[in-house]
């Protein structure tokens, strides 16, 4: 194999070296304002090295796979000038099978992913013609491969599949946002029951109703529940650990959140976004528990940020991000909760990351798409909305969770998510 060549040639200078060769094939089914907008496909290929020179890291990238001298000698030079490395590279070491190619997605064709996101959009349309639509069909085929100077070596390859619908309504000086998709690595995507939710999205909006300003009980839908699980995500970051930032540091074993909340790590589980076998620096990938019952289990590593911490990396290299998480699901059905509210707010998305501090958990969001729900119903939507709190503060004043999670794509993989009922936060209406 290529990443062969490339650690026998570092290791001439090098105390230890680490090669990694990427190539993917892509097809993207673009649709805008209605229309097609692209169909193409498209190469890639990436090779990455990395040595560690007289105690220092150096690393290399490139596009070129004729240019095996080259990107070895760069990451050779580059160590000159590298952070001390606080790691050695590890030896083979075996890991969990997990599914993560599936034949199915080869054959699919444009014109096959072309109907596929036109019957969304119909299916939209369907319902209202007057929104105007966008979506896209994603396909992926990659292959990797990886060696190390300490006798790592392994290929594998990855299939990947997405469909996405979204939609814009615009009613005089009112405009209306609603999307949905999920990524996944199998081809078995209802794309119908994808545009079926943002059907019922669009419909719960058919009446703009007022809400007060006041502090009140709010749901976060699975897809509403990015305003909380971002700052989860940073918050048990290794690396913003080790350095600090995070309001988690020095909290293991601590209480963070209600009892009933539990979010884990699971890689391992079969088709899912960013499930793999090893991560990208060799090591196998494992199911790291972060939150059990409200208390700080585990924080997510890799080798150099393990190793500036004295501990042991979690199979999360290179950049201490998650794979696919999974909170708990409780045991109170959704419809439950939206009867137990007698004035409150649903949140389906916000606007960007506001004004707050996404790492601290401090959150000021401008609603993007968000009910009111009132004596027990979803009564309309509510236009020029903020939403404000504390995300900890949040997650000690649950309510309820909801008893069936959703597969969601975000912050690179695929997430299984419930709703959750906090007792109260502030909403600011303009």
């Amino acid at each position: 194999m290529i990443v062969n060549q490339l650690v026998e040639k570092a290791m001439k200078k090098a105390q230890g070296a680490q090669a990694t060769l990427r190539q993917s094939e892509s097809t993207k089914v673009s649709f805008e304002n209605d229309k097609l907008k692209s169909a193409q496909s498209s190469q890639r290929t990436q090779i990455n090295v990395k040595v560690i020179v007289d105690g220092k890291v150096g690393t290399s990238h490139t596009t070129d796979v004729h240019d095996l001298d080259g990107v070895v000698t760069r990451a050779l030079e580059s160590a000159e000038f590298g952070s001390p490395a606080h790691f050695q590279f590890p030896g083979l070491q075996a890991g969990t099978e997990v599914k993560v190619y599936d034949e199915e997605v080869l054959p699919v064709t444009k014109p096959e992913m072309i109907q596929t996101a036109q019957e969304m959009m119909d299916l939209v349309k369907e319902y209202n013609s007057d929104i105007l639509l966008g979506a896209d069909v994603r396909k992926k085929v990659s292959k990797t491969e990886f060696a190390n100077s300490s006798g790592t070596e392994f290929a594998n390859e990855n299939t990947d599949f997405g469909t996405w619908v979204h939609g814009q309504l615009v009613r005089g000086t009112d405009i209306l946002h609603a999307g949905h998709g999920l990524s996944w690595k199998k081809r078995a995507i209802d794309h119908v029951a994808i545009a079926r939710q943002v059907i019922e999205w669009f419909r719960m909006a058919e009446n703009i109703v007022p809400i007060k300003s006041g502090d009140m009980p709010v749901i976060f839908a699975p897809v509403g529940m990015g305003v909380l699980s971002l700052t989860l995500v940073l918050g048990l970051n290794g690396k913003n650990v080790l350095l600090g930032s995070s309001p988690l540091a020095g909290k293991r074993g601590e209480k963070i959140a209600d009892q009933r909340f539990s979010l884990t790590d699971n890689p391992l589980i079969d088709y899912a976004g960013n499930s793999s076998k090893y991560d990208g620096e060799g090591i196998p990938r494992q199911v790291t528990p972060l939150i059990e019952n409200g208390v700080v289990r585990n924080f997510l590593y890799d080798l150099d940020t393990a190793g500036r911490a004295g501990t042991k990396t979690t199979g999360h290299g290179t950049g201490c991000n998650p794979t696919n998480l999974l909170i708990k699901e409780g045991d109170t059905p959704y419809e439950e909760m939206v009867r137990s509210i007698t004035e409150g707010l649903l949140v389906l998305d916000v606007m960007g990351l506001g004004q707050g501090n996404p790492i601290s958990g401090e959150f000021s969001v401008n609603l993007q798409l968000g009910y009111k729900m009132e004596k027990g119903e979803i009564v309309g939507r509510v236009k020029d909305v903020m939403l404000a709190g504390n995300v900890y503060d949040a997650l000690n004043d649950i309510v309820a969770i909801g008893d069936k999670a959703e597969w969601l794509s975000a912050f690179g993989g695929s997430h299984s998510i419930p709703p959750i009922q906090i007792g109260s936060l502030s909403v600011v209406a303009r």
